[in-house]
């Protein structure tokens, strides 16, 4: 195999490894392809292999961070230039790996899964470009979280536990009186509610689409038992619209839903008609409560420390999500993060993927 055709190939294979659908016959179009362009610019280089290898609008971030590793450069702009083919030249030097002249670096594949996702689970959301917030997504709606469990009161039959007097006696009889291995039975494990309360004011907003990501699928995985609420200046119920099976459906619907979108933040007043109308009729007594918020507080701290006294008696448990709790040097001296801060069972970082999936073992330990 000549060196261009290496690194045609050896593209393929990076487009695969960052999670590209590639099939056999739209790597032969892409090479025919480029038979047809000149391959010292790149911008035409990548035309070819979007047209060919891209079938679906989805595929466009993961193709734009792949070529944008293995050619080195930024992607073109959207729309391409119009201009008379040039003669063409060696191909080595754009099928080539940037800043690897004469060789075909085949690590570089890893780097692109590498970059793709372990590295994008440890970025903080606030800082990711529009590329990477739409392979963040992908990777959000692949977590799979574990509901946290409570005991029932109805038994179950089990071999361990204790002895079952009804299912014993029934074995005996069925054996003609004779002795049997005593049946046993233990309690049942059912789901425990988990209530999510989300701050959508604006000093949020750089991550609240990636919170509302996170709503989802922890709805989606339980939707009898997870219940979601914005929170702003006022309290808004999204446990309906986030039950929707498609993401962007649900949160488009959630973004209909919410009437004060990064709007102020009384945390004070929200929580309490939360548990006005909702908490203390049942909804967060024996929950897992998990509160999103920076703190900021425009309201009355002293009506929050109440209201989280309060919130903190009916739960199981109260964790509290501050997306700044993950940067070298935090306090919380935020008016509301001081106020609830002895109310509620921890505080986690909530900033990057790697910290909510943190949050879901937190939460399944519960």
């Amino acid at each position: 195999m000549s060196t261009e055709l290496a690194g045609l190939a050896g593209f393929a294979r990076a487009l695969a490894q960052a999670g590209l659908p590639v099939a056999t016959d739209s790597v032969d179009s892409f090479i025919r392809a480029v038979g047809f362009v000149d391959l010292a610019d790149p911008a035409q280089v990548y035309w070819a292999g979007r047209a060919t290898l891209c079938r679906d609008p989805d595929d466009r971030a993961r193709y734009d961070l792949a070529f944008e590793a293995w050619f080195g450069g930024r992607p073109p702009p959207a729309v391409p230039r119009q201009h008379r083919p040039r003669p063409r030249r060696a191909l080595s030097a754009a099928l080539e790996p940037a800043g690897r002249p004469g060789t075909v670096d085949t690590t570089d594949v890893h780097a692109v899964a590498a970059a793709s996702t372990e590295v994008l689970r440890h970025r903080d959301l606030a800082e990711l470009s529009p590329a990477e917030r739409a392979l963040l997504a992908e990777m959000v709606a692949r977590l799979r979280p574990r509901p946290p469990t409570r005991p029932a009161l109805r038994l179950r039959p089990d071999r361990r536990g204790s002895v079952d007097p009804r299912r014993t006696v029934r074995a005996m009889l069925a054996a003609g009186g004779e002795p049997v291995r005593p049946r046993r039975h233990r309690a049942a494990q059912r789901p425990r509610r988990v209530v999510l309360l989300i701050d959508v004011s604006g000093s949020m907003s750089p991550y609240a689409d990636a919170l509302l990501r996170f709503a989802h699928v922890v709805t989606r995985s339980s939707p009898a038992t997870t219940e979601v609420f914005s929170l702003g200046t006022r309290l808004t119920r999204l446990s309906r619209a986030l039950r929707a099976r498609d993401p962007e459906a649900a949160l488009a619907a959630a973004g209909r839903t919410v009437p004060d979108w990064a709007g102020g933040t009384r945390l004070g007043e929200t929580m309490r008609a939360f548990l006005d109308r909702w908490g203390r009729r049942g909804l967060a007594r024996g929950a897992v409560v998990v509160v999103f918020s920076d703190g900021w507080e425009r309201g009355d701290p002293s009506l929050l420390a109440e209201q989280m006294a309060q919130l903190q008696r009916l739960a199981r448990t109260v964790l509290w999500v501050n997306p700044h709790a993950g940067v070298a040097g935090f306090r919380p001296v935020q008016s509301g993060m001081a106020a609830a801060l002895p109310h509620i069972d921890r505080l986690l970082a909530g900033h990057s993927l790697a910290t909510l999936q943190e949050l879901l073992d937190e939460v399944h330990a519960a």
